[in-house]
């Protein structure tokens, strides 16, 4: 396939290459050829061996990676770009492209680069971070000195900060999000802003960003340092709770540690929002204890209460996860953080990858439900999903 718009986004992607310039690109909506391949993410690395461009094949139950040099790179990139892969996006620091490919077709977009700073790096050379570490709101917080340095009592909260930065940036540049306006993301149960703002920085001026909290002092807090630090109108905290807050029009939906139930109501509201990209880090999943009916095979088992309570957290969470499937989002559930920090490290994100309603009958997740006696749960009740 030989079309003037590849052509162009082929040429963008060697100069970008040649230049330095390349953040990433993503390749997808993969047709033909290995029915469990997704996705295609290159981006640049730096090893002892010098520059390379890494890719990761994403398929659907495991990711593959592989260092190439520049050149053999774009030769292995040349006949990937428009088929088998319609769909290609490409970061650099000075654009974005878009090339959209079917039916013998190509569409090209392109717009300035939002980025204000390019990704480079690597495995052997200084880590190139994403959230600057002499950031003024991470002092300001008390997470970091003048320095950029973690303060001592403050270090794992350093770490989680980063490591949900780089899931969120990845995460980003997979969501559907618009581009004819400023994006907006609420943060539900925000506590003291961290995540928040780190929320804001990676989004940058076009975004609208709020952080809801039920504590008056910790949204007094933030909003005062958000304004003594010039975050403007991109950057909001409300007093409010997960269940009582308006979040229509929401493109971005984060709820981290939302006790139990609560957890469903955030889901649900990003659903029905319509959000392109929702991140949930379950709590306390009690709402299905009482219900779970020991599988003759598993009821020596659970009869220990160790067992009882990880069992319950699995069955809630992998509901949750096929109920997102089935509304219409892409969903994975993984390790957020080391369990050093905290055992509650579940993180479940989902990207909206098509309209409501146009699933299946949801008969599978009416049979897991059955297998463990499940008759409801939250997040059925406020999608309508009857379980029984």
């Amino acid at each position: 396939m030989s079309t003037p718009a590849r052509d162009q986004f082929l040429a963008l992607l060697r100069t970008a290459v040649a230049d330095g310039s390349l953040v990433k690109l993503t390749l997808a909506k993969a047709v033909g050829g290995d029915p469990t391949l997704q996705n295609l993410f290159v981006r640049p690395v730096t090893l002892q061996t010098g520059p390379r461009l890494a890719f990761v094949w994403r398929h659907r139950t495991r990711d593959i990676t592989k260092n190439h040099p520049a050149d053999e790179a774009l030769a292995l990139l040349e006949p990937l770009v428009g088929a088998p892969f319609q769909d290609a996006h490409l970061f650099t620091a000075r654009e974005t492209a878009q090339l959209e490919a079917a039916a013998g077709a190509a569409r090209l977009r392109v717009k300035a680069s939002l980025r204000e700073r390019p990704a480079a790096g690597g495995n052997d050379r200084a880590k190139q971070r994403v959230i600057p570490p002499d950031a003024p709101w991470l002092r300001a917080l008390g997470v970091t000195d003048r320095a950029g340095r973690p303060l001592a009592p403050m270090t794992g909260k350093f770490r989680q900060i980063e490591h949900f930065a780089e899931i969120v940036r990845h995460l980003l540049e997979e969501a559907p999000f618009p581009a004819d306006r400023p994006i907006r993301a609420f943060d539900m149960g925000c506590g003291k802003g961290y995540l928040t703002f780190a929320v804001s920085e990676l989004l940058g001026e076009r975004s609208r960003v709020r952080g809801v909290e039920q504590r008056p002092e910790l949204v007094e807090f933030c909003a005062r340092t958000a304004a003594q630090l010039g975050f403007g109108p991109r950057l909001a905290f409300e007093v409010g709770s997960i269940a009582g807050t308006e979040v229509a029009g929401a493109d971005l939906l984060i709820a981290l540690h939302a006790c139990d139930t609560a957890t469903d109501d955030a889901l649900a509201k990003g659903i029905a929002a319509g959000a392109a990209l929702i991140l949930a880090a379950p709590c306390c999943q009690k709402e299905l204890r009482s219900q779970l009916e020991a599988p003759p095979v598993l009821a020596g088992a659970l009869r220990h209460g160790i067992f009882q309570e990880r069992q319950a957290e699995f069955v809630t969470d992998a509901l949750r996860a096929e109920l997102l499937e089935w509304a219409g989002y892409r969903t994975r559930v993984f390790e957020f953080i080391a369990t050093e920090h905290t055992a509650k490290n579940t993180m479940i994100s989902a990207v909206r990858a098509r309209p409501r309603g146009t699933a299946d009958d949801g008969a599978p997740i009416r049979e897991f439900a059955a297998f463990y006696g499940v008759r409801e749960q939250a997040l059925a009740r406020h999608l309508g999903f009857a379980l029984r």
